[in-house]
């Protein structure tokens, strides 16, 4: 019997910063910050908890009752972005038979998320510049208006370097770093982890209806020793499979994922690794790279990089 999947509510931005206290430290004034309107800048890893973040933010703000809408560049071909983001008029160009809404004013009176905000087309960036500036866009065909919405931006670490050879405009970044947060990689911050697995087992137990999921020593150890490449996310779709796998038990007991794991005597580089990981989520996935990248917890962009770096097929 297939039990109905529940959503559960976000986590408090409170609760991020009592319960992951190695989090908790990158995230100082994050309590006064999300009581502001200011943008925020949050840099981190893909998967390491930028979007989680992102939404105790909002849920922590004035704005929480209204809308929290994301948008990420890197999902929408970049010349069809500008559309996505500010929508357009009827007629505003050949197959616009009628007015479309845009992010932007979807997420009118509340905030607005801009994922991967480092694959901003260049187009793009001056327009989101005046409007972060000026509180006023154009949608496509159409006339001006006025925008009451907050934004936060997610972004790779490497954006600083990004700016400075001139992949992403340096007065839009300036714009966008009145507070910026960095989201410590999960191999940063490995005193967090068991609080982040009962987290996690709490949320894949309610959605997949089991009882108090567990998981068996060996595999706890296992899990405490990896290094984690793709993050939160990695972690929890490992977690989720491994549910799958245990069976009908009300409240299982997840076996050891990789027991060989904890016999090695000499450990391998993270690049040794990293390769490990894609081919098994190539093998996993058979060889569909979306879902794999997803198993990652990286973007599909990021996949086709690494492969083409380490000469993966």
């Amino acid at each position: 019997m297939t039990a109905a999947l529940v959503t559960p509510p976000p986590l408090s931005l409170s609760r991020l910063l009592r319960d992951f206290p190695a989090l908790a430290e990158s995230l100082r004034g994050a309590e006064r910050a999300a009581a502001t309107d200011a943008p925020v800048l949050i840099l981190g890893e893909p998967g390491s908890g930028r979007s989680t973040l992102a939404r105790a933010f909002h849920a922590a703000s004035p704005r929480a009752a209204g809308p929290l809408v994301e948008v990420d560049p890197g999902a929408v071909p970049s010349t069809l972005f500008e559309s996505e983001l500010f929508g357009y008029r009827a007629g505003a160009f050949t197959g616009a038979q009628q007015a479309v809404e845009g992010r932007v004013a979807r997420a009118e009176g509340g905030t607005l998320v801009l994922d991967h905000v480092e694959e901003l087309p260049l187009a793009v960036q001056p327009k989101l510049l005046r409007l972060l500036a000026e509180r006023r866009y154009a949608p496509l065909g159409g006339t001006e208006v006025a925008a009451d919405v907050r934004f936060l931006a997610l972004g790779a670490e490497d954006l600083p370097r990004r700016v400075a050879r001139k992949a992403f405009r340096a007065d839009l970044f300036y714009r966008l770093e009145v507070l910026v947060f960095r989201v410590p990689p999960l191999r940063e911050r490995r005193a967090d982890l068991p609080a982040v697995l009962d987290a996690l087992l709490a949320d894949l137990g309610e959605r997949f209806g089991r009882r108090d999921p567990r998981l068996a020593p060996t595999a706890l150890a296992w899990m405490l020793e990896h290094p984690w490449p793709g993050n939160l996310r990695q972690l929890r779709n490992v977690l989720e499979r491994a549910l799958i796998l245990a069976g009908d038990d009300a409240s299982p007991e997840i076996a050891p994922l990789q027991p060989a794991r904890l016999d090695e005597e000499r450990p391998c580089s993270l690049r040794d690794l990293e390769i490990e990981e894609i081919r098994k989520a190539l093998a996993y996935t058979r060889g569909h790279r979306g879902h794999a990248a997803d198993l990652l917890g990286i973007s599909r962009k990021a996949l086709w990089e690494k492969r083409k770096r380490y000469g993966l097929r």
